[in-house]
């Protein structure tokens, strides 16, 4: 099993070093990244939740825990995350599903640690 958050982590530290090889290139990436992700018709949830769809039907695990922890931190539901996935399982057929279980995976470790059941018992 990924450990999701660590993943991330490790994930960051290598685009920063990508960011110092390849300044101009990440500037301009960085950019279009920004403007894709503007509130205009749709807001940065949806947006977000869009791009986990994507990622999911690409199978892109980077991508997977980049936009899961991104569409929480933009307030997306449990709900909203399993309606993403059911899309992308739609439209990216038999490996979707492999790659919406890694979703579901990240989803479960990066959400608010108020929103985990508490296992203990009574």
């Amino acid at each position: 099993m990924t450990n999701w958050p660590d993943y991330i982590k490790e994930r960051t530290v290598q685009l920063r070093n990508l960011r110092g090889g390849t300044p101009d290139v990440m500037k301009a990436f960085s950019g279009l990244a920004q403007a894709a992700l503007a509130p205009k018709a749709l807001d940065c949830k949806t947006k977000e939740l869009i791009a986990l769809g994507i990622a999911v039907a690409i199978h892109c695990d980077d991508c997977i825990g980049f936009h899961v922890k991104a569409a929480l931190e933009q307030g997306a539901s449990r709900e909203e995350i399993m309606e993403t996935l059911g899309m992308a399982i739609y439209m990216g057929a038999g490996p979707s599903v492999m790659y919406a279980n890694h979703a579901l995976e990240a989803y479960e470790q990066f959400k608010p640690a108020a929103a985990k059941p508490d296992l203990a018992p009574a």
